[in-house]
Parts: structure tokens; C-alpha cells; sequence
């Protein structure tokens, strides 16, 4: 490789730059692809049809920009995707560029696929070479197997299509478990790393900087992060490339050899972006190689619809773009074919409460549509009720003549999935899952209920609470009272607690179930819930929402700790902020009928929780939420309060300890101690984990509050009538023996 390299390069993690700079130039081995004319390709008299029909004022501007520095600041439903397509076809069509001169880049294949689809229906590309319309990473792969030779010499290159071994050996090497979950989230992990450019030298200083939470502590993860790298070399030098290698490698041969680099830059000339705004620091890296000192780039996006920070991706470079380019022509996009003037309205008033947004990117939709139905709210008294609702709600809208594809369910978790698949079924509708498994097919319930099955064959004894014995067997699969740290290990938790939710549900129903008939029920219901081969409605997360409609879209679990979700309440303003856009992405997903609902409790009669503070100026606390089903009825209530100051408790652990968490402690510190060797005792005779016992929170509010009845013990969050016939006599005997000393 030439010598000479570009200040540039120096951004890329050391590592990772000496193991591609390391490598032996060689001779020129292999071709480009078909050879393009310098010369554009002279003006087209007639089209089939015009390419500036049917575009509004603003997506015409964007279309007749002239070559250079473009920045489309296109709103959802705005016609992102028909306006760069246009303005390709034109840029082509006068003459000013060949169409295998122009490189587009998104972010998904099915967005590359539409975008090549709507070019070839304008005529690009049917008389020879076409636009290369591809996601980063294909592009990348492209263009390095063609360079790969001249820059490497013999050296050969595989692509690692599977990270797990290797990064799973890593992980043993660093002192790290290497369960599925901890190898997820390490890859996952390593995957934000090198999309953020940050090698295993910098990562305990980097995420120090940014306060991220790690999977395991920052020092092993760097040494499994090291590991891997190294792994990834052979002793000859052959090399095994995962998907960011892509992108780090075809960066460094531009950079860092001139004649390369200026053959590339000869063959692609004009460069067009999609949803810039989830461009990652790798990426960028990419793209600034291929532009070198050109500035022929139009890229499209929207700030306001960034959620993908946690994988690496930024707004900056889009909210920079003026800068960088202070030249470029800028066009906004705000006029919403999408959705209704009642739909656009409240997505305005949905993101326009964000803070902290740099006042020149806002976007102001304007409807164009059709006057619809005004956006519903709804309140339930707890989850199973809330998903009974919307899928009457859905029932009657099918009935209106609503397909069942063109309705969606859309909920911050998976795990919020499992009362709509049971809904849904129970109300004979058919539905589809996408963005992750259903419920019952997902690996840790599978794993869950053949454990349940085979403690059901060995039998259990008649004096144990089968909710106790549930509760074990999920708490030897990862279910606690807190939450775990780690993306996969919280969504295995998460499904685990949706588990138990629904067997403590069966029970209460029918508290004669034994654990084989309720293993039976659970496999019935799994059985019930395949998804069906034909089209119906949609349970997606919010993330896998993105970039599609709906005629009809159902916003569910709108509450705090959901939405925004709870690690994002413990992390910082920009945390939050991602959670609001991410309410803004579901919203302006429906094209006329938005439903938001959310449930005052999971399970009736559970601990109180509050509705998301992004509903505070949508649903004004003086005005009553509208009913999704009119049959549905709330029982006014108004939660638990605490004990000191008389205040309403919103949080569960506050709601479980009777106080706030700012109200002064009267623990009784022997008691407590008192209260944990006694349910050593227990545990240990039960041969149950101590936390199936009563959990350590249980004890705090036992030893704070200090029962000495029955009626005071049961009004203690968690303890239910089962516990207190168990343990009821022996925890107040506790109590006003500890109260005698």
C-alpha cells in the first residue's frame, strides 16, 4: 500500500488501522465493473413521463438543485423517497451526470430495492449502466472486492457472517461468561464501538467519557473487544472481515493510496444519502472517503426521527451539513401526504415539547389530507383490559371495512406483545409478529415452560405455592427483582416477567390448577398463538416501525417506565429526548386512525403506575381520556399515598416501601436483620431461593412499617393471601417481638 496517507485516516481506532495498513501491497488483479464515459449523456427530448409532474413547490426545488452540496430536511410523510428519485432522474436526464456515475446509499435493503424500483419506472438505467442504489455495507463489500488485490497483494479476505464463536472465545479469554446473552451484547457492543470508531485501546476511556452502560465491566469488555480483533488474523495473514470491517478497511485503501483512490472518484462522481440523520462516525468515515475534495452530495433526512443512537448512529453530520458546506442549497420538506390533519397535528405537538433541538432543523408538518378522526386516548385499569380493547377496537374497524394489514399494534418492549397475541386470538384475528419473535416462540419462554414441564414430572410437594414454584424455576432462567444490566439479558428478563405475569394470572383465575394442568394451559395457549401464514395485523416494536404505515395504528403502554423506557429515566436528558422521537416515529406511522392507550397497572389490582409524561399536554389532567371500548370502565381511584407526607406514589419501589423516597426512614435495623435470617430458615427448609420467600424490598417495608396484623401486613405490597395464611403469624410474631426490645 502507498505511503502516502491522508490526515484523515488518524480517526480510526489503532488496532484496527495497523492491521489494515500492516498488510503487503501487491499487483492489480481483477476488474471493475463496466467502464463509464467522463462525458455525461447528452439531454433526453421526450420521457415517458415528466419527472417534475405531480411534486409540490418544495420537492421541485429539491429536484432543480443544482449539482453540489444539497441538505433535504424531509418530515415523515413528506416524499423523501420520490423526491431524491426525481432529482436523480433529472440530474441524469439533463445531461449533467451518467447514471453509473451516481452512488445511493440507505440503510436497509428493502429502502435500496424501492428506491432502484421507482428509477427504473423513470426510465434510469433502461438504456445501459443504472444508478447503484445500495445499503453502506453492500456497497462497501462491492467496491472492496474489486480493490482488495491491488491494495493487499495475496492476502485474502473472508467475510465472518457469524461473529458468535469467535466473539464467544473472546469472552472466556477476558474472564467473561460466554452465555448467549453475554456473547450478544458483547457483539452488539463491539458492533457500537466500531461504528463510533472507537478501537479496544480507547473503549474504557471512551465509554467513560459518554457514560455508557456496559455489558460487563469496561476493562474485560475491551479485553474480549481485543481478543476478537486478534482472532480475526491468521498467522499468514488471511483475514476474516465482520460487516464494520467493510466499511473501516475500504475507507483506509481510499485514504490511503492516492491512485486508488482517484480511480474510484473517476467512476463515481454524484452521491446521494437517505436518512442521513442515523449516519454512524463509520459511515461518515466512508462517505468522506469516497467524496474526497468533491462536494456533488445531496443527503436527506430528518433529526427528529433519530432513534438509533445506541447502535452509534448521530444527527450531527445532517444538523452540521450547513456548516461543513456553507454553500449548500438547503430545502425543507414539510408538506405530510401520509397521514390526516388530526394525525399531523398531534405528531406536531408531540415533538414540537422536545428540547434541546437546534431551532433551524424543526420541522412544522402540514397535513395534506383529508380532515379524519380525531387521535383516541384511553385509560385501563390494567394490561389484560387494555389489549381486550384495542382488539375490539380493531374487530370493529375490520368490520368498517379497515383491512386487517393496514392495522398495526406498536409497544415500546417485545415483551409488551403477549396480552395483544392473547387478545387477538381470542377474538379470532389474525396477526403477524415483526421485528422479533411472538411470545411464545421466543428462546427464553420456550426454555421456561419445558423447564415447568419437567418439575411437573417429578412432582412437587402439596404444602408449596405453585406460585412459588413458578417463580423459582423462572428465577434459575434470569428473572429477579431487579433488573439486569445488558440489552439481551433485559430482554430475556422482560419476557421471563411476562411469563410469570401470565401464570400468576391462570392461578388467580383458577387457583385449583396444578403445575401440570398449568403447564398444559400455557402449551394450549402457545399452540393457539402460531402466527398465521396469511396477512393480518401487525404487533411491531416502535424501532421495527420505522419506515413503514398504517391506515390504522394502535400506540400501547404509553406509561412511565415503557414509554420512555425505564434505563432511559435513569440516564440523561438525551436519553429521554431519543424516547420522545421515538413517540413521534409511532405517531406519524398511522395514516387516519391513532389509538393511545395505556394501563394504570399490569395485572388488576397491581401496583399503580403513571401515564407517560409525553401524554402531559396531549391529555389534559382536567379532561377524561376517551374510551377505545366504550364497555371498558375505570373505577375511580387514586393510588396509593405515602405515609409521611400524604403524597400520591408513582414509583413501585416507593409504592411498595409506603413513602417517598425523599420522606424520612423509620427502619427498624434488628428487625430487619431479624427478618433475613428468618427467611433463611425458610428458604432453606423449602429448598427455594430466599428471594421466593419474600423479596429484600418486601423485607425493607415490613421492617419500616412494622406490621402487627394481618390487615396491616397484607396492605404491604406483595404479599397476597397465600403468603399471609404461610408466613403471616411468623412475620408479626417477628415484629412485636422486635418492638419489645
Amino acid at each position: 500500500m502507498a505511503s502516502t496517507t491522508r490526515t484523515r485516516r488518524r480517526v480510526f481506532p489503532t488496532r484496527l488501522w495497523t492491521a489494515v495498513n500492516g498488510l503487503a501491497s501487491a499487483s492489480y488483479r481483477g476488474a471493475i465493473v463496466e467502464p463509464v464515459s467522463d462525458s455525461p449523456s447528452p439531454p433526453r427530448a421526450a420521457r415517458d413521463r415528466s419527472i417534475l409532474d405531480g411534486l409540490d413547490p418544495e420537492q421541485r426545488a429539491a429536484v432543480l438543485a443544482p449539482r453540489g452540496p444539497v441538505c433535504v430536511l424531509a418530515g415523515a410523510g413528506t416524499g423523501k423517497t420520490r423526491t431524491i428519485t426525481r432529482r436523480i432522474a433529472y440530474l441524469i436526464d439533463q445531461g449533467q451526470v451518467n447514471p453509473g456515475q451516481v452512488l445511493a446509499v440507505t440503510f436497509t435493503a428493502r429502502a435500496a430495492g424501492e428506491m432502484r424500483g421507482r428509477l427504473r419506472s423513470l426510465g434510469v438505467g433502461a438504456d445501459g449502466p443504472s444508478v447503484l442504489a445500495q445499503t453502506f455495507h453492500a456497497a462497501a463489500m462491492r467496491q472492496l472486492r474489486y480493490f482488495w488485490p491491488r491494495a493487499f497483494g495475496s492476502a485474502s479476505w473472508e467475510l465472518l457472517d457469524n461473529k458468535f464463536p469467535l466473539v464467544g472465545r473472546a469472552a472466556r479469554k477476558a474472564g467473561l461468561d460466554s452465555s448467549t446473552d453475554t456473547v450478544r451484547d458483547l457483539m452488539s457492543e463491539i458492533e457500537w464501538a466500531k461504528a463510533s470508531l472507537i478501537g479496544p485501546e480507547d473503549y474504557v476511556a471512551a465509554v467513560t467519557r459518554v457514560t455508557r452502560e456496559t455489558p460487563a465491566p469496561a476493562a474485560q469488555v475491551a479485553k474480549a473487544f481485543a481478543a476478537y480483533e486478534d482472532a480475526k488474523v491468521s498467522p499468514d495473514g488471511d483475514r476474516l472481515l465482520d460487516f464494520d470491517d467493510l466499511l473501516i478497511y475500504m475507507t483506509t485503501i481510499i485514504e490511503s493510496d492516492a491512485g486508488l483512490a482517484d480511480e474510484f472518484r473517476s467512476r463515481y462522481r454524484c452521491f446521494v444519502v437517505d436518512e442521513y440523520q442515523d449516519v454512524t462516525p463509520v459511515q461518515q468515515g466512508l462517505l468522506d472517503a469516497w467524496l474526497g475534495p468533491r462536494d456533488d452530495l445531496t443527503v436527506v433526512g430528518d433529526a427528529n426521527q433519530t432513534i438509533y443512537t445506541f447502535t452509534g448512529a448521530t444527527p450531527k453530520y445532517l444538523l452540521d451539513f450547513g456548516r461543513r458546506f456553507p454553500d449548500a442549497a438547503l430545502v425543507r420538506l414539510e408538506r405530510d401526504y401520509r397521514s390526516t390533519p388530526q394525525v399531523v397535528s398531534l405528531a406536531n405537538r408531540v415533538i414540537g415539547a422536545a428540547r434541546g433541538r437546534i431551532a433551524g432543523t424543526r420541522l412544522q408538518l402540514i397535513g395534506q389530507r383529508d380532515a379524519g378522526p380525531e387521535p383516541e386516548f384511553a385509560e385501563y385499569n390494567d394490561e389484560p383490559s387494555e389489549a381486550s380493547a384495542v382488539a375490539s377496537a380493531i374487530k370493529r374497524l375490520m368490520n368498517s371495512g379497515v383491512p386487517a394489514s393496514e392495522i398495526a399494534i406498536l409497544y415500546r418492549i417485545n415483551a409488551q406483545s403477549e396480552n395483544h397475541e392473547q387478545a387477538l386470538t381470542q377474538a379470532g384475528i389474525p396477526y403477524q409478529v415483526r421485528g422479533g419473535e411472538a411470545f411464545f416462540t421466543r428462546a427464553e419462554v420456550r426454555q421456561a415452560m419445558r423447564q415447568l414441564s419437567l418439575v411437573a414430572q417429578r412432582g412437587i410437594r402439596d404444602d408449596v405455592e405453585l406460585v412459588t414454584v413458578v417463580r423459582s424455576v423462572l428465577g434459575e432462567l434470569g428473572m429477579s427483582d431487579d433488573e439486569p444490566t445488558g440489552a439481551q439479558a433485559k430482554a430475556r428478563w422482560q419476557s421471563l416477567r411476562a411469563l410469570s405475569g401470565l401464570a400468576d394470572d391462570m392461578l388467580a383465575d383458577n387457583p385449583a390448577l396444578t403445575l401440570a394442568e398449568l403447564v398444559t394451559e400455557l402449551d394450549a395457549r402457545s399452540q393457539a398463538r402460531h402466527p398465521p401464514t396469511v396477512q393480518g395485523v401487525t404487533l411491531s416494536s416502535l424501532h421495527a416501525a420505522k419506515g413503514l404505515e398504517w391506515d390504522a395504528v394502535f400506540l400501547v403502554g404509553l406509561t412511565e417506565g415503557s414509554l420512555p423506557i425505564s434505563q432511559a429515566i435513569k440516564g440523561s436528558f438525551d436519553d429521554v429526548e431519543e424516547e420522545r422521537r421515538l413517540f413521534y416515529v409511532g405517531v406519524t406511522r398511522a395514516r387516519e386512525h391513532l389509538h393511545i392507550s395505556w394501563a394504570t397497572a399490569r395485572n388488576e389490582g397491581g401496583r399503580a403506575r403513571r401515564r407517560s409524561r409525553f401524554l402531559a399536554d396531549l391529555v389534559p389532567d382536567d379532561s377524561p381520556a376517551s374510551r377505545i371500548a366504550p364497555t371498558s370502565k375505570r373505577a375511580p381511584r387514586r393510588g396509593p399515598t405515602c405515609r409521611v407526607c400524604g403524597s400520591r406514589l408513582l414509583d413501585s419501589t416507593a409504592t411498595l416501601l409506603g413513602r417517598c423516597a425523599d420522606c424520612p426512614s423509620d427502619l427498624d435495623e434488628g428487625l430487619l436483620v431479624a427478618l433475613k435470617e428468618w427467611r433463611r430458615t425458610r428458604a432453606d427448609s423449602k429448598k427455594v431461593p430466599a428471594f421466593v420467600v419474600f423479596s429484600d424490598k418486601t423485607l425493607l417495608a415490613i421492617a419500616e412499617q412494622r406490621p402487627t396484623d394481618s390487615a396491616a401486613l397484607v396492605s404491604i405490597s406483595g404479599i397476597g393471601a397465600a403468603k399471609l395464611n404461610e408466613y403471616g403469624e411468623e412475620v408479626i410474631e417477628l415484629v412485636k417481638t422486635a418492638g419489645q426490645k
